[in-house]
């Protein structure tokens, strides 16, 4: 993160931050449509790694406002409430991206010098549903305190700050997509590249193929949310020791990612269905546990109902799986899925990343 020297301890200027009005900011949730699993180190440190993901209508929601003495935490969707001080470790608390991020700032902007805010937060999205909810709430929390205390940082460094609070101050295995897709918003062709380099390459597909593909787009809850970091961790040590199983899937998956790009841009559907098939047989070759039997289940469903492919989203072992269907035959294939006591709905895709506003004088 850049240096900032935006506040002094002379008391006039900290008491206008003090007394700034409330902003409210938001990221949005992505759904991976190739490449998941090359942004994750040191795959992409040594060979490169490319993701094609866009975004959806569900967001992660931030809210920051003055508080008098101390720092107070509230994640609605989670009903917990928690409050810290300076003093606090970042693992005190169920709220530690939360903190990490209020740290993080305080140290950054203020050399430590502490400021009370009230946070509130919430997702449209359970926890561990691999639509990159976590990585969005950081996101949003980064992106609601970037305009709190006005620093001027663009998508970039808002992603990237996103990521050393996840993966550097809290040591949260992960990878690097869901940070620049939330940031970024829209479609985007990711190349992740040796020494931290990270090229978002937004791509100009023709609002024909863009409404094709929504509509041919499903979304299932697996009624599973999980821990990703025991797959991904298992992803990195094969990696590591350079398991030719788990390099040679990491390749396949690249290398669809840009098949699914030109197949995107140039509207055949039929052909990123056949990607999106076969990167789901090489994704379960990166690591043991990414496919479930409620997911297999599932997946059987949805190819009975009239699916053409499927894959799970994120890391695997629970989550939302996504399914490419005809548009004529989605509401029959959402049925045949809300049979099974699954959660399964339409998406609508977005085109801007994280953005934040002042509250309203007059708000509710």
């Amino acid at each position: 993160m850049a240096n900032f020297s935006l506040i002094t301890s002379n008391r006039s200027e900290r008491r206008g931050v003090e007394e700034r009005h409330a902003v409210r900011a938001r990221a949005p949730l992505r759904l991976g449509l190739a490449g998941g699993g090359t942004d994750l180190s040191p795959y992409c440190d040594t060979y490169g790694g490319a993701v094609l993901n866009v975004t959806i209508d569900r967001y992660a929601h931030a809210f920051v406002a003055p508080a008098s003495d101390e720092v107070k935490l509230h994640a609605a969707d989670l009903d917990v409430r928690e409050s810290f001080n300076q003093d606090d470790a970042l693992d005190d608390g169920r709220l530690r991206l939360h903190r990490a991020v209020h740290k993080r700032f305080m140290r950054e902007l203020f050399g430590g010098e502490w400021f009370n805010l009230s946070v509130t937060t919430s997702v449209d999205s359970p926890p561990g549903s691999g639509l990159g909810s976590s990585s969005a709430l950081v996101v949003a929390l980064v992106e609601a305190y970037r305009s709190y205390f006005d620093v001027p940082m663009d998508p970039y460094q808002v992603a990237r700050l996103a990521f050393e609070i996840e993966r550097v101050d809290l040591g949260l295995a992960g990878g690097r997509q869901d940070q620049y897709a939330a940031a970024f918003g829209g479609v985007n062709f990711i190349e992740f590249l040796s020494d931290d380099r990270v090229i978002v390459n937004p791509l100009r597909v023709s609002q024909n193929v863009l409404d094709e593909l929504e509509t041919s787009l499903v979304i299932c809850f697996s009624g599973q949310s999980r821990e990703s970091s025991n797959i991904i961790e298992s992803q990195q040590q094969g990696m590591k020791t350079e398991d030719n199983k788990t390099i040679d899937a990491m390749h396949t998956l690249k290398e669809d990612a840009i098949a699914m790009k030109a197949a995107l841009l140039s509207g055949r559907l039929g052909t990123m269905a056949e990607i999106l098939n076969r990167s789901w047989l090489a994704k379960m070759r990166t690591a043991p546990g990414i496919q479930t039997g409620t997911i297999g289940e599932l997946q059987a469903t949805g190819m009975k109902a009239g699916a053409r492919a499927s894959k799970v989203s994120g890391a695997g072992g629970g989550g939302f799986i996504m399914f490419l269907v005809p548009p004529e035959e989605r509401q029959c294939l959402i049925q045949a899925l809300n049979n099974e006591g699954s959660r399964a709905s339409a998406v609508k895709f977005t085109q801007n990343g994280a953005e934040s506003w002042r509250r309203l004088a007059n708000s509710l």
